[in-house]
């Protein structure tokens, strides 16, 4: 009886968690189909505030993820630090990689090709 009940529990909790995640990705497809030209056409360190949004939404449910069901949530405080905030710093210096160079090649190709945004 006590191992249904603590079985019955976890269930709900997977299922609050893939509702937390399919909100998350359907605010990331909604703002994908709109583009509002307010986040999609300024410049925010060194990106649109629209790819912030999904970068950082993106990086929620990577979280999310990795907390509920690669079970960090029960792990030792040491072990879920040196997974969950390698692959914070790892993806954070990636993202920066991709912004610096994508800017670099929009800059060099603006002569040759005409962006259509």
């Amino acid at each position: 009886m006590a191992h249904e009940a603590a079985h019955e529990s976890h269930t709900g909790l997977i299922w609050k968690v893939f509702a937390f995640l399919s909100v998350i990705t359907i605010v990331e497809v909604i703002f994908g189909i709109i583009k509002p030209a307010s986040l999609h056409l300024t410049s925010f360190l060194g990106t649109s505030p629209l790819n912030w949004i999904f970068l950082i939404l993106t990086l929620v449910k990577a979280y999310g993820i990795t907390w509920y069901f690669m079970h960090m949530k029960e792990e030792k405080a040491s072990l879920r630090r040196s997974v969950v905030w390698t692959s914070v710093f790892l993806i954070c210096y990636l993202a920066a990689l991709l912004l610096i160079e994508g800017s670099y090649l929009a800059d060099m190709m603006t002569p040759y090709v005409k962006w259509d945004y």
